[in-house]
């Protein structure tokens, strides 16, 4: 038996061979229906439901708080006595602290006042300076202790000189204010010219008996008139042949005023800066 396979005929057919399955296109996405973009719509709030919404969140949020306030009071009670010992330590440090500013506050208060007291205490040095002034430059009355030296120059060999050496004198001394014959004021300025018989002070024209009155240490302005070579001894000597006579006195009175001139060329200075 012979092992070959039969071999084909020549004009056979060979069957069709079935073809390979053609696959299936994807779906496409479906596109939402018209109820579920409806319902999209309706999610997206208008102006006015955002304004309602947000009001009503505060709403709830004062709500809760006032809810916590409540059980914050309630727990109150029901809190241990350590709990509450450290709440009253809490408002006493409190107190403590609203008493401390309140000492601030006073002394703040003190410190104004005082400022006014100073600035009324400052007013009144002022008053004080310018009464000082005053006196000195002849334009107030003063009064106080002193000395009240009359000249006699039956004479009349009295100069201007020998007047203006007595005040010199005096205010050597300390003498503050110094009138003559009660009319005529010594100041810084004031002149004096011979004008026989008599002197003429600051224009005006003053005759013997000379009374010249001083106010300061009365001790010290009539041991200054008495002193050996002084105005007593010039007086009473050879060149003059007049008399003197010094009086202390607890209280002298001058009533004499100097008229200010208003200055032609000196002004005040501005005050330094620091």
């Amino acid at each position: 038996m012979s092992d070959d396979k039969p071999e084909k005929p020549a004009d056979a057919v060979e069957p069709p061979q079935p073809e390979a399955p053609t696959p299936m296109p994807k779906p496409k996405p479906k596109t939402p229906n018209l109820a579920l973009r409806r319902l999209r719509t309706g999610f997206k709030p208008s102006r006015g439901q955002a304004i309602v919404a947000v009001v009503l969140a505060l709403v709830a949020c004062v709500a809760v708080v006032q809810v916590r306030v409540n059980r914050a009071d309630d727990g109150y009670q029901n809190a241990r006595r350590e709990d509450l010992i450290a709440i009253l330590d809490g408002l006493g440090q409190n107190t403590r602290r609203l008493e401390s500013e309140i000492a601030d506050l006073e002394e703040r208060k003190n410190s104004l006042s005082s400022g006014a007291d100073k600035a009324q205490t400052a007013r009144e040095q002022a008053e004080a300076q310018v009464r000082t002034l005053g006196i000195l430059a002849g334009t107030l009355p003063a009064t106080g202790p002193g000395v009240r030296i009359t000249l006699n120059d039956p004479q009349g060999k009295m100069t201007s000189s020998n007047l203006l050496d007595a005040i010199e004198e005096l205010r050597d001394a300390g003498a503050e204010a110094i009138q003559i014959n009660g009319s005529a004021r010594v100041v810084a300025s004031t002149d004096f010219v011979d004008d026989p018989p008599g002197i003429r002070i600051d224009g005006q024209k003053v005759n013997s008996p000379y009374v010249i009155e001083a106010i300061g240490e009365s001790h010290n302005l009539s041991e200054a008139a008495n002193f050996p070579g002084g105005l007593v001894s010039e007086v009473t000597g050879p060149q003059v042949g007049g008399t003197a006579e010094v009086t202390e006195l607890t209280t002298v009175p001058i009533t004499a005023l100097h008229a200010p001139e208003e200055h032609r060329y000196a002004r005040p200075a501005p005050s330094p800066t620091k």
